[in-house]
């Protein structure tokens, strides 16, 4: 149950209280006063659409906050803890919704908040049908529609109705994703056929070559150093050479490198004696002498392993050619080459498996639809039943609604094709007096009707023993009493009230006969500044004794302190049963 709603900035009103109590809440005002604003908060809170023109001009964004109470069994409870929500202290749990105005650099973004924590917009949208359920006139133009209608029914059918829809939806969905797939195989048989033979003859061609990992790699290293041996002999004899030293090159064992440097050492050696610095300088020259040793030793089982193979070099080049050939087909690299052989290998399995694939998905498909077809049975069943309690039911309120002699009657037909809600097409017929023929909502009802079959249908499902396990416990109406007037106003009144004693309602209207039965009458007022810059600025009164029945005779007559309309007012709250 809604609490209270505060609204700032947002269209003409600054800021208002909107506390909210259980039973029929009316809220009332002038034309252009404000009340299309609460609901527009309302929307807002619901997960709707953020629009930033609708932030009060001067403002820097509009903020509604909503205070809801919910028992402790609540689906929205669970899914707003889910969330991250948590709760006040007195239990109930907090909604706002902010939205910035538009200026230079920012489109007007809109921030949602579930119980202290900031959250998507699409959750307060999901959990927005188990918290309320608003009508206004475009549901009335709905209500036409044969999908409406079905829902409705459907809605009254209960909840165990309810969840065989359920299955029978997600069925559907399973069913159409099979025929899907099961129509592209067969769709696509030769092309399949086409692209598995390109892959067994890639494979076969991988298969033949059988590159090994990091192949392409090792064989260029190998022909690049076979390629130029007498470059790399004479780089190496020659280093050899100036190290160590070697007969026949001109060049000294004495006059080498290594010689040099032990030189070096040993004349630092013997200086070191006498001064440290000197010795640890010899330490790091006898350290590069071991290292020219080594490099020495190195270079000299370099040479030893060193050969020109002309043989070996003509069939690294043939391999690498092998390898190119399957690289300009299959991947920059051998690496590339076996993640496609890899790939190719486990789609090839999956084309050769179609002629089975095909067969698990058309058994597949036809145990689905044997399953649509008990499931659509029971659907069936279950709406023929819920038909004639659901226009018996309506046909009663309507009775109460100052249309006596109308009778709703819901024909449930075989569709020309089952479809993802049945096999059924459900439509709701208004016979509206006496010896008139039927005829659908969606032609033959007035606005005033329709305001009228959609409140009946509204009091049927809340006071339905099976459809109320689940319903919202706040019902909101904007102006549900269009095109209604005298007795069937107090009708609207009363029923609105009855439905009230099984949640809380809260109606906009025009009509002082519906608002006379209020619980809690809200008034929107508005106010215009005077001087140079004029404002105007709309608020929300709960009205009580003397100042609701002036309002209730400005709704009757447009002047509120009119002898006649004021006496009037206070007979329809009398009559209403909620004078005081």
């Amino acid at each position: 149950m809604l609490e209270e709603i505060r609204i700032q900035d947002l269209g003409v009103i600054g800021r208002a209280h909107v506390p909210l109590r259980p039973g029929l809440t009316v809220l009332t005002g002038e034309t252009g006063a404000g009340k299309t604003m609460v609901l527009t908060g309302l929307n807002l809170l619901l997960g709707g659409k953020a629009d930033p023109a609708t932030v009060r001009t001067g403002g820097a964004s509009a903020a509604v906050e909503g205070r809801v109470l919910l028992p402790s069994d609540s689906r929205v409870l669970a899914r707003a803890l889910e969330a991250g929500a948590e709760l006040d202290d007195d239990g109930s749990l907090v909604l706002v919704r902010t939205v910035a105005a538009t200026t230079p650099g920012s489109t007007g973004r809109s921030r949602a908040f579930l119980g202290g924590r900031s959250v998507p917009q699409g959750v307060l949208a999901e959990i927005a049908d188990e918290l309320v359920t608003v009508h206004g006139q475009a549901d009335q133009a709905r209500l036409r529609s044969p999908a409406r209608q079905r829902q409705a029914l459907d809605a009254y059918a209960g909840p165990e109705h309810e969840e065989v829809l359920s299955a029978y939806r997600e069925s559907w969905s399973r069913r159409q994703a099979v025929v899907a797939e099961l129509h592209e195989l067969t769709e696509r048989g030769q092309e399949r056929a086409r692209e598995a033979e390109l892959l067994r003859l890639g494979l076969g061609e991988v298969e033949r070559i059988a590159p090994q990992p990091g192949e392409d790699v090792a064989l260029g290293a190998e022909i690049d150093r076979l390629a130029h041996a007498e470059d790399l002999r004479a780089a190496a004899a020659g280093a050899h050479t100036v190290l160590v030293g070697e007969d026949g090159t001109g060049l000294g064992e004495e006059q080498a490198a290594a010689a040099l440097v032990e030189h070096a050492r040993r004349a630092l050696e013997l200086a070191g004696e006498h001064d440290p610095t000197l010795a640890a300088l010899a330490t790091r020259v006898a350290e590069a002498g071991y290292l020219l040793t080594d490099a020495a030793t190195d270079l000299a089982s370099y040479l030893e392993d060193l050969q020109a193979d002309p043989a070996r070099l003509d069939q690294a080049q043939r391999r690498r050619a092998e390898l190119a050939s399957l690289t300009r087909s299959y991947g920059a690299d051998v690496a590339e080459v076996l993640a496609w052989a890899d790939a190719a290998g486990r789609r090839l399995l999956d084309l050769d498996d179609g002629d089975g694939r095909l067969a698990a998905l058309a058994a597949q498909a036809e145990e689905l639809t044997a399953t649509l077809e008990t499931l659509g049975k029971s659907i069936t069943d279950g709406r023929l039943r819920a038909a004639s309690s659901l226009a018996e039911a309506v046909t009663t309120e309507l009775a109460g609604l100052a249309m006596g002699g109308a009778q709703l009657r819901v024909r449930v037909e075989p569709a020309d094709e089952p479809g993802p809600h049945g096999a059924d097409v459900v439509e709701m017929l208004l016979v509206p007096h006496a010896g008139a023929p039927a005829r659908p909502l969606g032609k033959g009802a007035s606005g005033g009707e329709l305001s009228r079959v959609m409140l009946a249908i509204e009091v049927a499902l809340a006071t339905s023993p099976g459809s109320g396990a689940h319903r919202p416990a706040t019902f909101v109406f904007d102006e549900v009493d269009a095109g209604v007037g005298g007795k069937a106003a107090v009708e609207v009144g009363r029923r609105l009230a009855a439905l009230a004693r099984e949640g809380q309602v809260l109606v906009v209207t025009h009509l002082a006969q519906v608002a006379a039965f209020a619980d809690q009458h809200l008034v929107v007022t508005k106010s215009t500044g005077e001087g140079a810059d004029v404002v105007t600025e709309s608020d929300v009164r709960d009205v009580t004794g003397d100042e609701r029945v002036r309002e209730l005779a400005r709704m009757l007559s447009g002047h509120q302190d009119s002898d006649a309309a004021r006496t009037h007012a206070a007979e329809l709250l009398s009559l209403s049963g909620m004078g005081r």
